[in-house]
């Protein structure tokens, strides 16, 4: 007897180590579920937009916590009663469809369970005997793999529905245009029928066909004690779906080039607002109707606390152009203004009520105009800032510098486009570089952050980036924002109206050259709403100011938006900036000497460019004149000690050096560089 029992025992441990020795050697083809639909879902985990596989079905992951708990009930109802307890393969089952088979001498019922179907929907096979037993294997092993709920959403996410929907998610977006959570009876019954036979019970098609396979569940439903006899009968009235609706694709430039980073089955998690997106889009598309042929729009809203993108507009509709306008490099026009001031604040050069002569100016070969080709006497910096004035922008920038006013919009994490080979000069004050519209709105969040710099959040899956830096000091920030908040608002919008009502906005707009593009980027305590309005071929549109096309717009885009949030007062630092009058030094540009009066021009003195010079024993000496001391020298792009004298080359050859003064002027020299030779 005990022989016996080794022997079984021994048998039962050969055939579960063999078992397992094939469960590994030749798992399951789990190809179908990799390559399921990537999703882009909003700031609640709500579809936003799916892409179809490969294949181009639409199989959108379902986990059985997202469908209603009637749905659930019901299919295991109907397909599989002993599902939560047999291992895969129910052996009752079996038992009852033999003896059925015996007695009638035919099939008369099947013995599939729901892993053996989920086992058929990974690897489809022809309905035959040895495909039957094949899958009852498979079906052994993806039942311990994956546990009685791991197969039912298995199941849930790759059951055919007709046409190219799979899953039930996918199933109740397209035939009633929700989500599966709350599925009526009626709704729920179809879900349960349509993949018996997913193509002859298409409710579009043949809707007869539908209506009597929802009734044989329904019925089914009213004898398991799921729901009522009444509730039943109401179901059976419920109207079928017509036709198959569109899955919702709903910020679909931004999800495009999410998805487009991401491989099949991806789920990408964003900060964007659903509701907020869908007015948005609706917004966008009245806009456009209003355009001339070929004129387009990007928006782009933003949460001021953590940059995350609540609603993003690449186009006015993507239907009719598939290009993220929002991230076409534009002219800026005067949008980049507020951050010249806000340099020179932060820099104490300059006051908001620092006086400013706006007269004619030659600044080298070129003679700036203002928009209007007029010329507006002494003004103060907020009056400049506010009216958009050229000729004391580009004299703030002239004493700010515009190398250094691009290498921090660039540390920033902007990307200005500059001509090949041109370095950054005055013109920058009237739009003379291209940027985009994101990261045109990145900067003016700054500014609404009190001139912290983060990098947009697309994602809220992966963690908050930690700050990009520092664009100026808050006390800087605020000057400009309180300046901006008293802007003139376009003509049209009323103090008491609309946003204005709700909340002060500092705002700002921008035209560039000919026309061809309108800006305006406005702040809020809560949000910053960016607009570019223009043409993606870049043709000028005459008369399309950034306060005529794009502010108006922005306004709309701000009453979309909830009220900000209340914040108690809190107290302002005790800065010159934020006294009404300024400090005696700052009360005229140029402290108060004569408003033409020039710096020099920084440049070299030695060694002078395109010179051959000999290393001596303390290196090469340097020398420069003009500018804003003290000097920073750059040999080779190393940067070289302060204050240093003489540069040591590393050995003969060409090099080119750059001194900065401390205005962010440059002057660069190429020099050949000899070594003596030793006697």
């Amino acid at each position: 007897m005990n022989r016996r029992r080794a022997a079984i025992a021994g048998a039962v441990a050969a055939l579960a180590t063999g078992l397992a020795i094939a469960d590994l050697s030749l798992p399951p083809d789990m190809a179908r579920w990799d390559g399921r639909s990537a999703e882009v879902l909003d700031s609640d985990g709500k579809l936003l937009r799916a892409f179809p596989t490969a294949e181009g079905a639409w199989r959108l992951a379902t986990d059985q916590g997202q469908v209603d708990p009637l749905y659930r009930a019901m299919l295991l109802t109907m397909e599989d009663r002993r599902h939560d307890w047999h291992p895969g393969v129910d052996p009752l089952s079996i038992l009852r469809a033999g003896m059925q088979a015996a007695y009638h001498g035919r099939v008369i019922s099947g013995a599939s369970t729901l892993s053996m179907q989920a086992a058929r929907l990974l690897s489809p096979r022809p309905r035959t005997f040895g495909a039957k037993l094949t899958e009852a294997a498979r079906a052994l092993q993806i039942r311990r793999r994956l546990g009685a709920d791991g197969v039912l959403s298995l199941y849930m996410s790759l059951a055919p529905f007709g046409g190219p929907l799979e899953g039930v998610r996918a199933a109740s977006l397209a035939w009633f245009g929700k989500e599966p959570g709350q599925l009526t009876p009626a709704q729920a019954a179809l879900l349960v029928a349509l993949p018996q036979s997913p193509e002859r019970l298409r409710p579009d098609r043949f809707p007869d066909a539908a209506r009597a396979a929802r009734a044989k569940v329904l019925d089914r439903a009213v004898a398991a004690g799921l729901i009522a006899v009444d509730v039943a009968a109401a179901a059976r009235d419920e109207p079928l779906p017509t036709a198959m609706l569109p899955l919702p694709a709903l910020a679909p430039h931004l999800a495009e080039r999410l998805a487009g980073g991401e491989g099949p089955g991806a789920v990408i998690r964003t900060g964007v607002r659903a509701d907020l997106q869908r007015a948005l889009e609706g917004v966008g598309r009245a806009e456009l109707a209003r355009m001339e042929p070929g004129g387009d729009l990007a928006v782009l809203v933003l949460a001021n606390a953590d940059r995350r993108i609540l609603a993003h507009l690449g186009s006015g509709d993507w239907r009719a152009r598939q290009l993220d306008l929002s991230r076409a490099v534009r002219s800026p026009g005067s949008a980049l203004k507020p951050f010249i001031y806000a340099l020179a604040f932060d820099d104490l050069s300059l006051h908001p009520g620092t006086l400013i002569d706006d007269a004619p100016q030659r600044f080298g070969d070129w003679l700036p105009r203002n928009f209007d080709d007029g010329f507006h006497g002494v003004v103060t910096a907020r009056e400049a800032l506010q009216r958009s004035l050229n000729i004391p922008a580009v004299r703030v920038l002239e004493r700010v510098g515009p190398a250094r006013m691009t290498a921090l919009l660039t540390i920033s994490g902007a990307e200005l486009s500059l001509p090949p080979a041109a370095e950054p000069g005055l013109p920058l004050a009237l739009g003379g570089v291209g940027i985009r519209l994101t990261d045109l709105a990145m900067l003016y969040a700054a500014l609404g952050d009190d001139g912290v710099t983060k990098p947009l959040r697309t994602r809220i899956d992966r963690p908050e980036a930690e700050a990009g830096g520092r664009l100026v000091g808050a006390a800087a920030a605020r000057a400009v924002l309180g300046v901006l908040r008293d802007s003139p608002l376009p003509d049209g919008l009323a103090g008491g109206q609309g946003i204005a009502g709700r909340r002060r906005v500092a705002f700002k707009t921008g035209t560039s050259f000919g026309f061809r593009d309108a800006w305006t980027v406005g702040v809020s305590g809560d949000y910053t709403v960016a607009v570019w309005v223009g043409r993606a071929d870049g043709a000028p549109r005459p008369g399309a100011a950034g306060r005529l096309a794009a502010a108006p717009l922005m306004f709309r885009v701000f009453d979309l938006l909830p009220p900000d949030q209340p914040r108690p007062p809190a107290p302002e630092p005790d800065h010159a900036l934020l006294r009404a009058t300024p400090p005696p030094g700052l009360a005229r540009l140029d402290g108060g000497g004569p408003v033409a009066q020039r710096t020099e021009r920084l440049r070299i003195l030695f060694p002078p460019d395109g010179a051959e010079v000999e290393a001596l024993a303390d290196g090469v000496s340097l020398s420069a004149a003009g500018g804003r001391p003290p000097y920073r020298w750059v040999a080779d792009n190393v940067p070289l000690p302060d204050d240093s004298r003489f540069w040591r080359p590393a050995g003969a050859g060409f090099s080119r050096l750059t001194v900065m003064d401390s205005t962010g002027q440059r002057a660069s020299a190429a020099i050949r560089v000899q070594v003596p030779t030793m006697p």
